[in-house]
């Protein structure tokens, strides 16, 4: 089955070869592109340098590719998923990894460790009040800093070929200009992002644990459910 993948512009990278791994194929089609704002990473990685963290926390890829090269010291690094620390790892800067893809996890896996830790965050302009909530009530001390921005990239999402539409996030479902089809599978990569599909009047009929290989082994499942 060919799938529709929502990535920011030219973040696909090896979406293919796993895909394939699945016996699918697939193409990016992008709702977003990121708008980098590189006077908030230099102030993130000046404050780094000066030891101004506890920990850093990386919540995707894209502040770990752009963040990475600048590092050349760090404390304690933890990412949200494999694909995040390998990217790290791309930098010589080793990562710890949660069991699950969800931001909300960082706080019960860091335990009471975290209690007067200061977290630097660095991640896209889009509000995450949760995390740092539940940071502050665990007794740490975060702090964010909003490296890129996510802009509408006002493209109707090329879907015409496709078998089903994987939307990545919930800002990607809510940004995206696509036609649904009675035979379009629509897909979400996480429960997060399943409910903001539902929230907007959507079914969804696969849902993923938040990584790539993990909705395409439940789209596998679904398949093989209805053959």
């Amino acid at each position: 089955m060919k799938i529709a993948i929502t990535r920011l512009a030219g973040k696909e990278e090896n979406d293919a070869a796993r895909c394939s791994a699945f016996s699918h194929t697939c193409e990016a089609v992008s709702p977003l592109r990121a708008e980098v704002y590189a006077d908030r990473i230099e102030a993130f990685v000046q404050a780094v340098t000066e030891g101004q963290f506890d920990c850093l926390f990386f919540t995707s890829a894209l502040p770990a590719q752009l963040i990475g090269p600048h590092l050349t010291t760090w404390p304690r690094v933890v990412a949200i998923g494999p694909t995040t620390a390998a990217k790290l790892q791309e930098h010589g800067i080793p990562a710890e990894t949660l069991s699950m893809f969800y931001s909300r996890e960082f706080v019960p896996y860091l335990g009471s460790w975290i209690s007067m830790k200061t977290i630097g965050i660095p991640r896209a302009d889009v509000p995450n009040q949760a995390l740092l909530d539940a940071i502050t009530e665990a007794g740490g001390i975060p702090r964010e800093f909003r490296c890129y921005g996510l802009v509408k990239t006002g493209e109707p999402l090329q879907t015409a070929d496709a078998g089903a539409i994987l939307f990545t996030s919930a800002m990607s479902y809510r940004e995206a200009i696509w036609t649904p089809r009675p035979d379009l599978l629509v897909c979400a990569i996480g429960e997060v992002t399943a409910d903001a599909i539902r929230a907007g009047g959507t079914s969804v009929d696969v849902v993923g644990d938040g990584s790539l290989e993990g909705f395409l082994t439940a789209l596998n499942r679904y398949m093989e459910e209805r053959a």
